[in-house]
């Protein structure tokens, strides 16, 4: 199948590093961005920006039929999700790709039991270094999208329609036929890097360099890594210097969502992150004291907010 129509829904960093490219490379009403009416009214009044220059989105609400997405996209945080998933519907026909770019190992799950889990391939972006503040989005780095078959060893047509796809429009990607792995180890990332930037307060270059910030960022990760044995994942060291191999690519003034987040006093993602490590530990009793230490830290910070 050729894709033709893609849907966003979701314009944070990565729906705007998306948006942005695929707006240039593609007729104008082919890309859709979904959002509802308020939303699309202060894009329109105020911008969005992409390294300087203003996008132009084709946007849609919920409620406008139209023929379904070839390939759809949910850039959404986690705590958006499930008004999403309903805010899509018209988007959705029988042969639409549905990628998920959240953080977490949960979100392809979630939009499954609701769409089925036929339409789904598992997908990682990773190497972006995008800063979001207001409505405008900068980057060095691009990144890429990391995509794959929940089932490993093979690679489906689903998948081979959007490697061509990507390949047309010139945008960056590799596929891989182990995506739990994938998904793991960019949830290792994670867990490591975006609490331990949002609890020193400080941007992606105190954790490429030696010191405490980057020792607490290895100890956290380490924790997912024990716990990826008990979950029939077998991370390793190998995959731990994988990820901060891609993490020493980023720039050094750039910094996650997370501590962009608490800097906007907005409530962050740690349910996904610390949060999920911790029911793990409990499950499989499994000590996550780094979690545990990073997960206090950042509801504490957060529950100053009313104040």
């Amino acid at each position: 199948m050729e894709i033709k129509k893609v849907s966003i829904i979701g314009l944070g960093a990565l729906g705007i590093l998306f948006g942005n490219h695929f707006a240039k490379k593609m007729p104008k009403e082919d890309v859709r961005i979904i959002a509802d009416r308020e939303r699309i009214n202060k894009y329109r009044s105020e911008d969005v920006y992409c390294n300087g220059e203003p996008c132009s989105f084709n946007y849609v609400t919920p409620e406008e039929p139209c023929e379904p997405a070839d390939l759809l996209i949910f850039s959404v945080k986690y705590e958006g999700l499930h008004d999403a998933i309903q805010a899509v519907r018209h988007h959705v026909g029988k042969d639409t790709i549905i990628l998920s770019a959240l953080n977490g190992i949960t979100s392809e799950g979630i939009i499954g039991q609701v769409y089925g889990m036929d339409k789904i391939l598992y997908s990682v972006a990773q190497g972006m270094d995008a800063v979001k503040v207001g409505n405008k989005l900068t980057y060095d780095h691009m990144g890429m999208l990391c995509f794959g078959d929940q089932e490993p060893g093979i690679i489906s047509d689903k998948a081979k329609s959007v490697a061509a796809f990507f390949d047309k429009i010139d945008f960056p990607y590799e596929v891989d036929t182990n995506m739990n792995k994938r998904l793991w180890g960019k949830f290792m990332l994670n867990v490591g890097v975006n609490q331990t930037v949002a609890v020193y307060k400080s941007n992606y270059g105190e954790i490429q360099r030696d010191g405490e910030a980057r020792e607490t960022m290895i100890a956290a990760m380490r924790e997912v890594i024990a716990l990826s044995e008990y979950e029939g994942i077998n991370l390793t060291e190998a995959d731990l210097n994988y990820w901060l191999s891609v993490l020493a690519t980023l720039s050094p003034e750039g910094k996650p969502s997370m501590a962009q987040d608490l800097e906007a006093l907005r409530y962050s993602e740690v349910a996904l992150f610390a949060g999920a490590v911790l029911e793990m530990g409990e499950k499989h009793r499994v000590p996550t004291p780094v979690n545990k230490k990073l997960y206090d830290t950042i509801k504490s910070i957060e529950s100053t907010y009313h104040l």
